[in-house]
């Protein structure tokens, strides 16, 4: 199997699991506890259908968006996720690289494996800085004043993580950074080997983002330990109305996910929320972010700009929750698994694809804009007896 024989999320995945060794395939495709959040994130646009309209003569397509003032030229965008230069020697440097390509937005995270300062300096597509809430409130505001002068414009706060979450298939495989791996991930490890290759030959693995405020190389330090141990459980409203006037540009909550938490984050001045789930790698028996969409939409779309990520894998996707109200759609294993499987040309070839099937079907809804597409274009499918 080659890249160009893939063609939708499905195919990128098994490209990439059969490239990388099994702790690192695991901890991307993973979810917590029963990983039932993580199966019904996808589900849950199933459960809706789209009513298409005809004869309006949509024979251009016009894509772009804005979103918390950044215009962006697909209604997607590549979501900040950890630790990329372990899924692929190219890392943040492929992400950002296609993002600017495609004309949309991608997130840096505070886990990330290459310096925000590189990426906002070599690109100019438009960049989330994301970060946690640590207990070292000092911590707090020198990543945000760091973010400042990388020119950075978007700050993006995740708040569904105050401790970590219960990921088991990480906890079988001993997957841990530094590696501190159970025998049965060493040996997984061994099968792979053109990953080690890269590996190897690639400049020192580090956290740029923590590493001139954390010593995080000396210990083995698990994912699910740093939001435990490093990570405050007290943070409240109050904190997060003090970072965003800190800020003072605009802020991010990522992980909202009722009518209440999203008002309040209007009340204190944010620009926008991602309603989020963190992939089901945090709550499980959570909702999902599209099954919220529509009464946070109607409870808040007039004041702030609604994202959701989670589970989308199709152009009809990301239809349905812009049709829902939502301004953009987060993309996160959908760029994760073509990352691993072929670096920057393989997002480039998903966002292709996702791009190709977003116009395909904007066309056949008979939508020219994405302001064209409304809610009673979507239908709640009846359940069976």
């Amino acid at each position: 199997m080659r890249l160009n024989d893939c063609h939708n999320f499905h195919d990128f995945r098994l490209l990439a699991k059969r490239r990388l060794p099994r702790p690192i395939f695991d901890y991307i495709d993973g979810g917590a506890d029963d990983e039932v959040t993580l199966r019904r994130n996808s589900a849950a646009f199933g459960a809706v259908d789209l009513v298409p309209n005809i004869l309006r003569g949509v024979a251009q397509v016009d894509l772009s968006t804005t979103v918390m003032g950044q215009r962006i030229e697909l209604p997607v965008y590549l979501s900040p996720t950890a630790l990329q230069r372990l899924f692929h020697h190219q890392g943040e440097r492929a992400t950002a690289a296609a993002a600017e390509n495609f004309g949309t937005m991608c997130g840096v995270s505070s886990l990330g494996t290459v310096s925000m300062a590189e990426l906002a300096q070599k690109h100019r597509t438009p960049q989330v800085y994301q970060f946690y809430f640590h207990r070292d409130r000092a911590l707090n505001s020198a990543m945000m004043q760091a973010a400042k002068d990388c020119g950075i414009k978007v700050m993006m706060l995740t708040v569904d993580s105050i401790t970590g979450g219960n990921r088991e298939r990480d906890l079988r495989t001993g997957f841990s950074i530094p590696f501190r791996l159970t025998m049965g991930g060493m040996a997984q490890f061994a099968l792979k080997p053109a990953w080690g290759i890269n590996y190897v030959r690639s400049e020192k693995f580090s956290l740029p983002q923590l590493d001139q405020h954390i010593d995080m190389k000396g210990d083995s330090l698990t994912i699910g330990r740093y939001f435990t141990e490093m990570l405050d459980p007290s943070m409240d409203w109050d904190d997060v109305a003090r970072m965003v006037a800190e800020w003072g540009g605009p802020f991010c909550l990522k992980g909202v996910m009722s009518v209440e938490a999203a008002r309040r984050a209007a009340d204190i001045g944010c620009a926008g929320i991602v309603l989020s789930n963190h992939g089901g790698r945090q709550l499980d028996g959570s909702r999902t972010g599209f099954d919220q969409l529509e009464e946070i939409v109607q409870a808040v779309g007039d004041r702030i700009d609604v994202m959701i990520d989670g589970g989308v894998q199709r152009g009809t996707h990301v239809l349905k929750a812009l049709a829902l109200g939502a301004k953009a759609v987060g993309l996160g294993r959908a760029y994760l698994f073509p990352l691993a499987a072929a670096g920057q040309p393989g997002i480039e070839r998903m966002l292709s694809r996702m791009r190709d099937e977003i116009i395909r079907d904007m066309q056949l809804m008979g939508c020219a804009s994405l302001s064209e597409l409304r809610p009673e274009m979507i239908r709640k499918r009846a359940s069976l007896p």
